[in-house]
């Protein structure tokens, strides 16, 4: 399973999780009374048609179910602090006192202290505060297209303007600092060529500089060719040429010269000639040009040098352009022509890095230097490409090679510590341990003191399991202990405190996956097959991962649970659809289509029956299945790859929504509903205006239930006054005219519901979810417990979130809406279940602290919050124990964490004004 490694001593060619009878004797068995479970023998059963089931064993041969000794969690491949808030609150305050030309890195390093905390929204954040802050051209084309590229825009010309400065790329190509207009709108994107101009005005501006007979006054020769030329005008060209023409040479007292070894064609030597009268190159062809280009260089002619590299960065639109002109952009050290071409061919990941022309002029051994030549290799260009490149296989050779330029371009500490780390990890994934071994180390120097779980890796690897232990120990004794520090050193412990460890490890950080996956196997391997599958639903329940997802499906097989299994493998899809099943072996679509013949067909109906059922229970894993099921018979269906797209968002999985929802854009059958995807990506990016736009014109060209609805989300996104929350009801009544099915109805009529108990038209309100009720959007339950809750009806309010929680499989916001609707012990009963089902919801936490203050226990207050931050470092969190700290006069931690939470959003207004007062309290006692 990705993420989870099979170790070295397993050599079989199958992977036996239950080992056959040869090794039997070293091994648990899953039943002790039959034979070991496998694919094979399950996909035999007698549920199967007897004749696909014996071809079904033998395709996917004696895969086995997982055990516990072939489990091992990966070595993360970000910057993980020893203490982050400590971090972020120093990053803040470099960020605050540096000058502002020197932002643009430190926002970058920001993003890699972040990366660890898998937020999009704060990594664009991030990318967009150092494009802001970006100065020289380099910066700005690296940081665009990355910016381009986490909008996952592959499906789009490379060089189209999203609307806003940040992105332009016409505008990244211009040297300057001005991050004030940065987020205005650009006026490049909609510009058109006006090429066809061109001739006429060439023609009408060369009246000017005709020459009259008399002053042609030199011959430059080149073979039998003569060009005549104005000496003087020549001789402006550069200090050279100026030499040559009127200095103590001898090409001075004559009026011809031979340039026939120069190197330069007649006809170039001709747009030589125009260009020192004109200073225009607009006849020219870009060979032509490019010969120029190399006349410049050799004769110093610096207008002639810039013009023509501007020109020929103007012809570079596609990717073919870019890779036969880089190679005369760094031969010739042409700035501009380089950095056109270079942000093409970044605008084009991750599809350009398959080209091994591409990767040769990035990664070649030479690259960087041939790019530094040109101001064109920085630590950041590196960056860029190694995250790009390890999204797509984190063992290939070209992670390998960029990351290797990675570490010869840092120059910081925390750069050296990346790159080393980084690096170290993808050797650690092609079991090149030694070397693995020697990053890791080198990482760790630096003081990433993370970089030793990767050393004792290595070395267990190498068989010094002791070695590990004990290297892991000393961090738990050495720093306040962390959740990682544990799960590793399970990997060296053995039965019971190898539990222990796996507990601890959950306690400190709930969010990490291993621990779960472990404790399942461990149960499975002792016949606990329902324990097991109830242990794996913990972490499923709050945090959905691939590999998470294929264990249970594991579990659900070795049940003959097939319609379970297939549930979860279809809903793994949705997420990777490349994913490849048993370690490795059988591709995720190939085992759908052999568990599929034991389940029951369902029609186009049947489908939507079902995906009505499981909305309606809010089993958004199920409804992922089942829409997967659909596009499998209609792939070509937009409106399917746009309610996937929000089941995904609803189950924080941002990278696969956006993929879904360009899919629905690629496959929409009229421009109208194209925009309405195009305005959702948009939306979800935060370019929320052009998303009103888009919307606005969606609407125009047709009216429809999706193009009103994106509209009035949009609208809904801010404070709503009287006359815009009149406005946005009226959008969503619109949207509601127009032909949808219940699912979107339902929504709608919800949103509806909202915006009139915000104006406290309670009976309005009320009206519309159960109208939403009736057509099964059973989420609309809590906003009629809210208007019975205005209403001071507290009870029936409770009441209406019990039958969310009873209908609801997943239930952990219901129990923490419900929290307000009861007393203080209810709803601490019904925030500690919360927090239990979703350790990531900090309401609870928040809570409970503030609870604990009231009661002036100030001390378990802090502690309340600090379970959270230490593997959360949320920003409300962070305010509210800033506002403890300040109650009990530790400035100095209020301070801290102030400066923490204004890092990760600098504009939030409470916080800032808490950090100000916090600040004037500070010097008042130093006085």
């Amino acid at each position: 399973m990705r993420g989870l490694k099979l170790k070295e001593r397993c050599k079989t060619t199958q992977v036996h999780a239950l080992n056959t009878s040869d090794t039997a004797a070293t091994s648990t068995k899953v039943n002790h009374h039959h034979e070991p479970i496998t694919i094979s023998s399950i996909l035999s059963s007698n549920r199967m048609d007897t004749t696909t089931s014996v071809s079904a064993a033998e395709s996917l041969l004696s895969y086995g179910l997982p055990t516990t000794d072939l489990l091992e969690p990966s070595i993360d491949p970000h910057l993980k602090s020893i203490d982050l808030v400590s971090s972020l609150s120093d990053l803040y305050r470099r960020i605050e006192t540096c000058p502002e030309f020197n932002k643009s890195l430190l926002y970058v390093e920001q993003y890699a202290l972040l990366c660890s905390l898998g937020d999009p929204k704060l990594l664009r954040r991030c990318l967009q505060s150092a494009r802001q802050h970006a100065v020289d051209v380099h910066c700005k084309v690296v940081l665009s297209a990355w910016l381009r590229y986490e909008r996952r825009e592959d499906d789009t010309s490379s060089l189209n303007c999203v609307g806003r400065i940040a992105e332009c790329p016409k505008v990244a190509l211009v040297h300057g600092y001005d991050p004030v207009s940065i987020y205005d709108h650009c006026k490049h994107c909609h510009t058109h060529s006006e090429s066809s101009n061109v001739d006429l005005l060439l023609e009408n501006e060369l009246d000017d500089f005709r020459i009259l007979g008399n002053e042609w006054n030199v011959c430059f020769c080149i073979g039998v060719e003569e060009v005549n030329c104005v000496r003087f005008k020549i001789a402006a060209l550069s200090s050279p040429l100026k030499s040559m023409l009127y200095g103590g040479f001898m090409e001075s007292k004559t009026d011809k010269i031979d340039f026939s070894l120069v190197g330069i064609s007649v006809e170039g030597m001709r747009a030589v000639e125009v260009f020192s009268r004109t200073s225009r190159l607009d006849t020219c062809s870009p060979k032509i040009v490019l010969e120029l280009l190399s006349f410049a260089n050799q004769f110093l002619c610096e207008e002639l040098k810039v013009t023509c590299d501007v020109y020929l960065a103007s012809l570079v639109f596609g990717l073919e352009e870019a890779l036969v002109l880089i190679d005369y952009g760094l031969e010739e050290r042409a700035n501009s022509l380089v950095a056109s071409c270079l942000q093409v061919l970044l605008r084009e990941l991750p599809g350009s890095l398959s080209d091994s022309r591409v990767v040769n002029i990035f990664c070649s051994p030479d690259a960087r230097e041939k790019l530094a030549f040109v101001g064109h290799a920085s630590f950041l260009l590196y960056y860029f490409l190694s995250q790009v490149a390890m999204e797509q296989k984190i063992s290939s050779n070209i992670i390998v090679m960029c990351l290797e330029r990675l570490r010869e371009c840092g120059t910081e500490r925390w750069q050296k510590a990346l790159a080393s780390h980084q690096l170290g990890c993808v050797l650690l994934e092609r079991r090149e341990y030694k070397n693995a071994e020697c990053c890791f180390e080198v990482a760790a120097e630096t003081g990433h003191v993370y970089s030793m779980a990767g050393v004792a890796r290595t070395k267990n690897k190498q068989g010094h399991r002791f070695s590990a232990y004990e290297m892991i120990n000393f961090l738990i004794s050495e720093y306040k202990p962390i959740g990682w520090m544990y799960q590793e050193r399970s990997l060296y412990n053995m039965g019971r405190k190898k539990i222990l460890d796996l507990d601890f490890a959950t306690a400190l950080d709930p969010t990490l996956t291993f621990p779960y996956e472990y404790r399942a196997v461990a149960m499975l391997e002792t016949d606990q097959v329902q324990e097991a599958i109830s242990e794996i639903n913990k972490i499923i329940g709050f945090k959905l991962s691939p590999e998470c997802l294929e264990l249970r499906a594991w579990f659900f097989l070795g049940l003959e649970d097939y319609e379970a299994a297939l549930r979860d493998i279809r809903a793994l899809l949705t997420l990777e659809p490349n994913f490849m099943m048993f370690h490795g072996k059988i591709r995720g679509d190939h085992l759908v289509e052999l568990l599929g013949r034991n389940v029951q067909q369902w029609t186009a109906a049947d489908c939507w029956l079902q995906l009505y059922d499981r909305w309606s229970s809010i089993d958004d894993i199920g409804s992922l299945a089942v829409i997967h099921q659909m596009l499998i018979n209609e792939p070509g269906k937009s409106l399917l790859w746009f309610r996937q797209s929000l089941l995904l968002l609803r189950l924080n999985c941002q990278k696969a929504a956006t993929r879904s929802l360009q899919l629905a854009r690629r496959n929409s059958n009229s421009e109208h509903e194209r925009l309405v995807y195009e305005g959702w990506i948009l939306y979800d990016t935060g370019h929320r205006e052009e998303a009103l736009s888009i919307a606005e014109e969606s609407i125009f060209i047709q009216r429809s239930f999706e193009a009103f609805f994106l509209k009035a989300y949009i609208l809904a996104d801010t404070t709503l006054d009287s006359e815009s929350s009149a406005y946005v009801i009226q959008l969503l009544k619109d949207a509601l005219r127009c032909p949808s099915d219940g699912l979107r109805k339902g929504q709608a009529l919800n949103n509806l519901g909202s915006i009139y108990a915000d104006c406290g038209k309670l009976e309005f309100a009320a009206d519309c979810y159960v109208s939403a009720l009736d057509i099964k959007h059973t989420r609309a339950h809590q906003g009629l417990a809210r208007v019975y809750h205005l209403k001071n009806e507290r009870k029936v309010a409770y009441d209406e979130m019990t039958k969310l929680i009873e209908k609801a499989q997943n239930s952990a916001s219901a129990y923490e809406k419900r929290s307000e609707y009861c007393d203080r012990d209810m709803a601490s009963n019904d925030l500690s279940l919360a927090t239990q089902l979703d350790p990531l919801r900090t309401y609870p936490y928040r809570y409970r602290a503030a609870v604990l203050m009231d009661d002036q226990k100030e001390a378990e207050a802090v502690e309340e919050l600090n379970k959270a931050i230490a593997f959360r470092p949320d920003l409300q969190m962070l305010h509210l124990r800033a506002a403890f700290h300040e109650s009990i006069g530790d400035f100095v931690s209020a301070h801290r964490d102030c400066e923490a939470a204004l890092c990760l959003d600098p504009n939030h207004k409470d916080t800032v004004d808490l950090y100000k007062r916090i600040q004037g309290q500070a010097a008042h006692l130093r006085l």
